[in-house]
């Protein structure tokens, strides 16, 4: 799994990235550690300073690309690309502060009964996308105890992250994968690098 040093690195590297585009459009070329050559999933969300409130997230939930791509795309398009945000101007960089999740491969969760689907979740460790139909929608691990909820209204904000009404999950027809994410945050913007979660 991944450590402090390999956060560290991530999230320099999404600044670097950012600094370099925002300022020419252009994506710098970084030396990244050899194990950021594997393929992983990756998210990468940017917070405004100090009120914390969200200015941007995307990010990767498959391992479809190697981390040294998937990383400077993510910080790109987290800063640029979040339809719920205008992009984001050089000026704002310092006054953001920039959060790395590494992710392990999404794996679909499988009960008998609905019911017993939050018992097969755990808030804290698990990210969860939900998909009905075209519909899909992903809340990373860190959502659920950033907002205060237990496993069904998990569930239910997934749904509706999906465009799935909410209380769907209960009928057995919304498939649902888990995963698990090393999350990394700055302290401040250009601050102390820590695991969050």
């Amino acid at each position: 799994m991944y450590t402090v040093e390999d956060g560290e690195f991530a999230i320099k590297a999404a600044r670097q990235v950012l600094e370099t585009y925002l300022n020419n459009g252009k994506v710098p070329k970084i030396m990244f550690p050899k194990k950021f050559k594997q393929e992983g999933g990756v998210f990468v969300t940017l917070h405004k300073y100090p009120s914390n409130d969200l200015r941007g997230c995307i990010g990767f939930p498959e391992p479809i690309f190697a981390l040294k791509k998937a990383i400077p795309e993510a910080a790109v398009a987290a800063a640029t690309k979040d339809p719920r945000f205008p992009p984001m101007k050089l000026k704002e960089l310092s006054k953001v502060i920039i959060e790395v999740s590494l992710l392990t491969p999404p794996q679909v969760i499988r009960v008998k009964d609905p019911d017993k689907l939050p018992d097969a979740i755990a808030v804290g460790r698990d990210g969860l996308i939900a998909s009905m139909g075209f519909s899909r929608g992903l809340l990373l691990p860190q959502v659920p105890v950033e907002q205060g909820w237990d496993a069904e209204m998990f569930l239910s904000h997934t749904c509706l992250k999906a465009g799935i009404p909410p209380e769907r999950w209960r009928t057995g027809k919304v498939q649902f994968e888990a995963f698990q994410a090393k999350v990394f945050t700055e302290s401040k913007p250009k601050g102390l690098i820590k695991e969050k979660m």
